[in-house]
């Protein structure tokens, strides 16, 4: 029974974490941990150094 509870928790934990990086790439952020992603739009940089492409 404790088992059950404890993958029960930790799918949970899973399911609620892949959701929240779904919602946060479907809103159209870059880097999801960074407060200033929303800001980033279609530069190459992102304020908190995060590069996206390659530069040449």
């Amino acid at each position: 029974m404790e088992n059950i509870i404890i993958v029960a928790i930790v799918a949970t934990i899973i399911f609620a974490a892949l959701y929240y990086i779904y919602r946060s790439k479907k809103k159209g952020k870059k880097c999801i941990g960074c407060p200033y992603s929303s800001s980033c739009g279609k530069e190459k940089h992102c304020s908190c150094g995060l590069v996206f492409e390659k530069e040449e």
